[in-house]
């Protein structure tokens, strides 16, 4: 049997109880934004990148929107925002959906610290979840954590997501290699938690 094909969205608009997703911009409060989650080096040290600069953030936005309008859609690099904050609120982090294959896709976020411990982190996977599973009807979900980043992995497995192993010197960043744990979940095993269905 064929899988039936993966929907392209665009734009994404999502709603939690706290969060919402949309589509970056390329303004200036967008680029600040993103660059005060890549910028700084406490936040980089778990992405799978080097820090960047503002210029190299706005670079990645417009990447990010020249990747929503391509047809069949394979990023969706999204802004996430805190409702409280008004009618368009700047972004406090990034939610990243990567497809791969026949109805898969790998699984990102990132935070700006100081929205830390917040359990933001749960709640945009959850909406990741919903959207992947639900809207563009995948069937699997891979994530990889630095092993350094217990609060992701915490969340990943609270989300339902199964360990599958470490990836031995997956990255080589800042003069060394680095690990990568790869977490996975499939559409049912996902618990639809209630963030999802917003």
């Amino acid at each position: 049997m064929t899988p039936a094909p993966v929907r392209t969205v665009h734009p994404v608009h999502l709603e939690g109880p706290r969060l919402a997703v949309r589509e970056f911009r390329l303004a200036p409060d967008d680029v600040a934004a993103l660059h005060a989650v890549f910028g700084d080096p406490e936040t980089a040290r778990y992405l799978p990148f080097e820090s960047q600069d503002e210029e190299e953030c706005a670079d990645q936005i417009e990447l990010y929107l020249d990747e929503a309008r391509q047809e069949p859609r394979t990023a969706y690099r999204l802004a996430v925002t805190l409702r409280a904050d008004g009618h368009d609120p700047a972004p406090v982090g990034n939610a990243v959906l990567g497809l791969e294959g026949d109805r898969a896709a790998s699984l990102g976020y990132a935070l700006r610290r100081d929205t830390w411990g917040n359990g933001y982190a749960g709640e945009i996977t959850a909406l990741l979840c919903g959207f992947a599973f639900g809207t563009l009807g995948l069937h699997r979900l891979a994530a990889r954590v630095d092993p350094a980043n217990t609060a992701s992995v915490r969340v990943l497995t609270r989300a339902g997501f199964r360990p599958e192993g470490r990836i031995r010197h997956d990255l080589h960043l800042r003069g060394a290699w680095h690990d990568s744990l790869l977490f996975s979940l499939l559409e049912d095993e996902w618990g639809r938690p209630s963030a999802a269905r917003g």
